[in-house]
């Protein structure tokens, strides 16, 4: 049986809800390797929209973080297209990043596995002063 291979641009085609993107993003970091060929297209999507359509990456990651399909894979949520969104959005997304953060426990941890990476001054001091990086940092402690 062949194994349909989905495409974003098929994906935007077909005007799927946010929903299935991230079940297909989360299947996309599956180990199993027929699942994850299957669905590696959605991988990079949410880190795209963070770039080009940062209002559905806002949307995404926090669907995202309210699912329980994604709960294996915040780190990469964070280290994905929540950084890019603030590295390159940040300006326009912190004031709801930090309201976010404030109301959501978990928000705040997955925002806590964020790197600096290109967040201006003002963005990054923001952030840490909203985040919850126990977790992460006790991750790396313990390598």
């Amino acid at each position: 049986m062949a194994v349909r291979v989905w495409s974003a641009t098929l994906y935007d085609e077909l005007g799927r809800p946010l929903e299935y993107l991230v079940e297909c993003w989360a299947k996309g970091w599956s180990f199993d390797p027929i699942e994850k060929e299957e669905y590696e297209w959605a991988c990079m999507e949410p880190v795209d929209d963070a770039h080009d359509n940062p209002e559905k990456a806002w949307a995404f990651i926090l669907l995202a973080i309210s699912s329980p399909i994604c709960e294996p894979h915040l780190g990469l949520l964070a280290a994905g297209p929540l950084e890019d969104l603030l590295s390159f959005h940040g300006a326009d997304f912190i004031d709801r990043v930090e309201a976010e953060a404030k109301s959501s426990p978990q928000f705040a941890h997955v925002l806590g596995g964020v790197w600096r990476f290109r967040m201006t001054d003002d963005v990054w001091t923001r952030v840490q002063k909203v985040w919850n990086p126990s977790h992460w940092h006790q991750k790396i402690d313990n390598l």
